[in-house]
């Protein structure tokens, strides 16, 4: 990250002032985005796999239809991978000038899930659109389209813009918490502070924003019956397991059950109602039970190979916007990798966040697939 904001700096003093000019895309596809795509397919099969072993039981209870999530999310996944083919053709710098109305889009969406006939409640969340066949999660998009539009305008160099940037972060993280989804809200704000320290900020500033941000969480977290329950788990898994403290302590007899090797696919335990959100946040635990430390270690291995591989992209991008871009990406896939894998090994304490190409969910997997078709677009123009 510290060649990217050396990079990033240095680029804004060249005369290319809006880092826009880049060299035609190769028709070659080159070694960096042939094994992102192949990371990519690999983690999203794996993730195909491991949604129908966690939630074959449920599905056959509930829809009499072993197959129903599965269906579900291979439509998405077949729909995302079309997605991501189109968009590693679209040159990257046509989103430069987009970049403001994609925003605006993104925040009247996150406004219409709070209208009647509209949004979609659930659990007492706002978080969903409906769309008339599927409903879409506008947090999800909010997470690509904010990296874009800040990426655009940190490529400009300017004076005094914290205050600006923090009033967006203001009105874009404040709609989401009101729905309310903290865990989306604290991966946002972290990229977005990520990328407000790469576009050359002030290092005073980054770290002034630092405290401001735990502050600001920990608030939030102690406003909240159920999210203070959830803090008081973490600083102590065993207060409570057959109340706030049971989701934690399922993950960990999941992983616990795994041993080295695994107790065998389709033999989980865990999936049979014991452990909340199997498919969905708690995933990861049905990994480390059915695939072992073996399995695990190998899809970290695979995630740690997708988060390089992106930041490599952001290095050697020809253009300023394609650095910040590709940055903002690949810090995206970083941060919610880390909560989720942290929350899944009580290293931190639960918010709900998907396991990127891993977790059910088609508004999650079809953005991810868009973030891995700019990420191409962007390799494809590199050196």
């Amino acid at each position: 990250m510290r060649k990217i904001r050396k990079r990033a700096i240095r680029k804004s003093r060249t005369p290319r002032q809006h880092g826009l000019r880049s060299r035609r895309p190769s028709k070659r596809m080159n070694p960096t985005s042939f094994i992102l795509i192949v990371v990519t397919l690999i983690l999203a099969a794996f993730g195909l796999l491991m949604i129908f072993e966690a939630s074959a039981i449920s599905a056959l209870r509930t829809f009499d239809d072993k197959f129903h999530f599965l269906r579900n999310q291979g439509m998405w996944a077949g729909i995302g991978m079309v997605a991501m083919s189109v968009v590693s053709k679209i040159d990257y710098r046509r989103y430069y000038s987009m970049s403001i109305f994609m925003l605006g889009a993104v925040i009247i969406s996150l406004i219409m899930v709070f209208l009647p006939g509209v949004g979609v409640k659930v659990s007492g969340a706002h978080r969903w659109i409906n769309l008339g066949f599927f409903s879409f999660q506008p947090t999800s998009l909010a997470k690509l389209v904010l990296v874009i539009y800040l990426a655009a305008w940190f490529t400009h160099k300017e004076k005094s813009r914290l205050v600006s940037f923090l009033l967006l972060l203001f009105i874009v993280l404040g709609l989401i918490i009101l729905e309310p989804d903290l865990g989306t809200a604290i991966i946002i704000g972290s990229i977005a502070v990520v990328l407000y320290f790469l576009s050359g900020a002030p290092l005073v500033q980054f770290l002034a924003l630092l405290p401001m941000g735990i502050v600001s969480v920990l608030l939030l977290g102690l406003s909240s019956p159920y999210r203070y329950k959830r803090l008081l788990t973490f600083l102590n898994p065993n207060s409570d397991p057959l109340g706030s403290s049971y989701h934690v302590q399922q993950l960990l007899l999941g992983f616990g059950s795994g041993g080295w090797f695994g107790v065998g696919l389709g033999r989980s335990r865990q999936k049979f109602s014991y452990l909340p959100e199997a498919m969905t946040d708690s995933i990861f635990s049905i990994v480390g039970e059915e695939t072992g430390f073996l399995g695990a270690s190998l899809v970290l291995l695979l995630y740690l190979t997708l988060i390089v591989l992106a930041f490599k992209i952001a290095v050697n991008a020809p253009t300023r916007f394609g650095q910040l871009l590709a940055a903002g990406i690949a810090s995206w896939i970083a941060i919610q990798t880390i909560i989720n894998l942290g929350a899944a090994v009580a290293l931190l304490p639960l918010t709900g966040v998907p396991l990127m190409l891993l977790s059910y969910g088609g508004s999650s997997l079809l953005v991810t697939f868009l973030g891995i078709g700019v990420l191409l677009n962007i390799s494809n123009q590199s050196k």
